[in-house]
C-alpha cells in the first residue's frame, strides 16, 4: 500500500480521489486552503491540513514519507483569469513550484499533475495530446507553464511524472455557490432558486462534460502504471458534444423548469470549440464512458438539493475592472 498526498483534497476532484484511494487501503494525506472546496468533502480518514500550498516549509513537513503526489489544487478560473491574472496564477504556477520542491526534498517517486484542456486554446477540435499547446488565457498559460516546470524539475532530479488533462468535470461535491466557474453547477443553483440561467455570448460554445467517476478510473491508474510515465493524457469523454444552450435545456428538463435564458455579452478569450480526443486514454488506461451527461447532471441536482441552494459568494476580488469585465461579476448579478 502507498502513502498518497493530495493537494486540493477538500475540492471536488481531490476529495473523490481521496475516497477512491482510501477504499483501496492506501494512506492519504492532504492539504487544502478551502478557497474552492468544502470542509465536509474531506473523508474523515484523511490526514488533513489546512495549509496553503505556497507554504513551502509546511509542504516539506507534511509530505514526509509520501510515495505519490496528486497535485489537484489550483484556482481553476479560466474566464476570471483574464481579470485577476495575479491571483489565479499565484495559485497555479507558484504552488506547483512549491509542491515540486517539497516532493524532490522528500524523494517522492511520482507526481501526477492535473492540467487543463485550456492548454490547447484555439487548436483544431478534437484536441489531441500531440498538438502544440496554444493557451488563450492566463489560466491556460499558467497550467502549461506548470507542465513545463514539472518536466524540467522531474527530469533534472529523477522523479517520475504524469500529466493528466481532465476536462469539464462534473458531479457531486462541486462548488456551486461560486459565480466564477462550474457552468453546470451555476445553472442548477440558479434554477433551484427560480432564477433563469445567464449565458455568455450566443451559447453555441461546444464542450464535452466528464462525470467525475469516469475520470477516476484513469487518474487512479496514473499512480502505478509504468507505461504512463512522462506522458500527457486527456481524461474525459468525446462522445457527447453539447452546446451551452443544450446544457441549460437539459438541466431545465431534469428540473421541470420553464427555461428562458438571459444572454450576456461574450467573455474575452473564451474558446468557442473545446473538445478532447479520448483515444490515448482508451489505449493506455482502458478509459470508457459509463455515465451519460443526464445521469451525471441528475446526481449533481440531487446533491445540491440535499445541501440546499445557496446565494452566490463573490469571494475573489477583480484585479482589472473595465469595459470588458463581465457585468455578472462587476455588478454581482448572479
Amino acid at each position: 500500500m502507498a502513502k498518497i498526498f493530495i493537494t486540493g483534497v477538500a475540492g471536488f476532484l481531490g476529495s473523490h480521489l481521496a475516497d477512491r484511494f482510501l477504499q483501496q487501503g492506501h494512506q492519504v494525506v492532504g492539504t487544502d486552503n478551502l478557497i474552492g472546496g468544502y470542509m465536509d468533502n474531506v473523508p474523515k480518514e484523511v490526514e488533513f491540513y489546512t495549509y496553503d500550498c505556497n507554504f513551502l516549509n509546511s509542504m516539506k513537513k507534511i509530505m514526509k514519507d509520501v510515495d505519490i503526489v496528486y497535485h489537484c489544487a489550483a484556482t481553476a478560473y479560466e474566464g476570471l483569469s483574464v481579470f485577476s491574472p495575479y491571483y489565479v496564477n499565484k495559485n497555479i504556477y507558484q504552488i506547483t513550484a512549491s509542491i515540486l520542491s517539497s516532493a524532490v526534498h522528500n524523494k517522492v517517486k511520482r507526481i501526477v499533475f492535473t492540467s487543463s484542456m485550456a492548454r490547447y486554446g484555439e487548436n483544431q477540435v478534437p484536441f489531441t495530446e500531440d498538438m502544440e499547446p496554444r493557451p488563450q488565457d492566463p489560466y491556460g498559460i499558467g497550467k502549461f507553464a506548470s507542465e513545463m516546470l514539472i518536466k524540467n524539475i522531474c527530469q533534472t532530479h529523477g522523479m517520475e511524472y504524469v500529466i493528466a488533462v481532465p476536462h469539464n468535470i462534473i458531479g457531486p461535491r462541486q462548488k456551486y455557490d461560486d459565480p466564477y466557474r462550474n457552468v453546470a453547477s451555476i445553472f442548477i443553483n440558479r434554477m433551484l432558486q427560480g432564477k433563469q440561467p445567464m449565458i455568455y455570448g450566443d451559447g453555441e460554445q461546444k464542450r464535452c462534460f466528464s462525470f467525475v467517476h469516469d475520470c477516476l478510473q484513469c487518474l487512479e491508474k496514473m499512480a502505478f502504471q509504468d507505461n504512463v510515465v512522462g506522458e500527457v493524457i486527456n481524461i474525459g469523454p468525446d462522445e457527447e458534444v453539447i452546446t451551452i444552450n443544450q446544457l441549460a435545456k437539459t438541466i431545465a428538463e431534469l428540473l421541470n423548469f420553464d427555461l428562458n435564458p438571459i444572454y450576456m455579452p461574450g467573455r474575452p478569450q473564451e474558446v468557442k470549440l473545446a473538445t478532447c480526443s479520448a483515444d490515448k486514454a482508451r489505449k493506455m488506461l482502458g478509459y470508457q464512458t459509463n455515465y451519460t451527461l443526464k445521469q451525471g447532471l441528475q446526481e449533481m441536482i440531487d446533491q445540491i438539493k440535499e445541501r440546499g441552494a445557496k446565494p452566490f459568494r463573490y469571494h475573489i476580488d477583480l484585479e482589472i475592472i473595465n469595459e470588458k469585465t463581465p457585468k455578472t461579476w462587476k455588478d454581482k448579478l448572479f
